[in-house]
């Protein structure tokens, strides 16, 4: 299942100013196993499932009109030059949950019109005097955004222009320079135990003067 397209409508709120209602119409592309017959095989059957949801968002109020080159002087409208927000939808991948059979209204109870579009996809127009149909249920997340262009103060700086010279690479050889790194001791054995960390536990390097293995040739505290 996946989603083919989103039509949006955008339209004003006559009773509530600054809030606009829009009208979403998903088409899904569905892809079934059809089975005809209980000892015959699946058929793989793709179709197109259609889904409406409508919301109302706050925009903004806005009475400004915008003019550009675009748009040429025989070809002004003048509700087009109105500053209206834009509508956006952002959908994720849908999952199907279920599917039926359905005994259709005479004819199909197909929610809207599918555009041309969408049927060429499918090798033609659908057939609209079907008496059964498939009937599904999606989930599906969205985020549905009013989206209008505002001005912004963002601060400039000028060019940054490097004045110093980047120093030239070593012409050392790679060996010269591994040779000049110590060998990593500690990664190869555990650190040393300091001498007052063995008196303070009374192990037995404190019963004897004799120096301690890890004291590094010092000898052990005498009593």
């Amino acid at each position: 299942m996946d989603v083919i397209t989103v039509y949006l409508d955008l339209e004003s709120v006559p009773f509530n100013k600054g809030f606009y209602s829009v009208d979403m119409t998903f088409f899904f592309d569905v892809c079934l196993d059809i089975v005809t017959a209980p000892s015959s095989a699946s058929v793989v059957v793709n179709g197109v499932a259609i889904f409406h949801k409508k919301v109302i968002l706050y925009g903004g109020e806005g009475s400004v009109k915008s003019f550009s080159s675009d748009n040429s002087c025989e070809a002004v409208d003048p509700a087009c030059s109105r500053v209206l927000p834009k509508a956006s939808v952002q959908v994720a991948q849908p999952i199907g949950l279920a599917a039926y059979i359905r005994d259709c209204c005479s004819p199909c109870d197909v929610c809207c019109h599918i555009p041309d579009c969408i049927c060429r996809r499918y090798g033609g127009a659908f057939d609209g005097k079907c008496r059964r149909g498939v009937y599904i249920a999606v989930g599906l997340f969205t985020i549905v955004q009013i989206v209008r262009n505002v001005q912004m103060l963002i601060p400039t700086y000028d060019f940054c222009i490097p004045e110093k010279e980047c120093s030239s690479p070593s012409s050392d050889s790679p060996c010269d320079m591994f040779s000049r790194i110590d060998f990593p001791t500690d990664e190869f054995f555990p650190p040393k135990a300091s001498c007052d960390r063995c008196c303070e536990s009374s192990c037995s390097c404190c019963q004897n003067t004799q120096p301690v293995s890890g004291c590094s040739g010092r000898s052990s505290c005498s009593r």
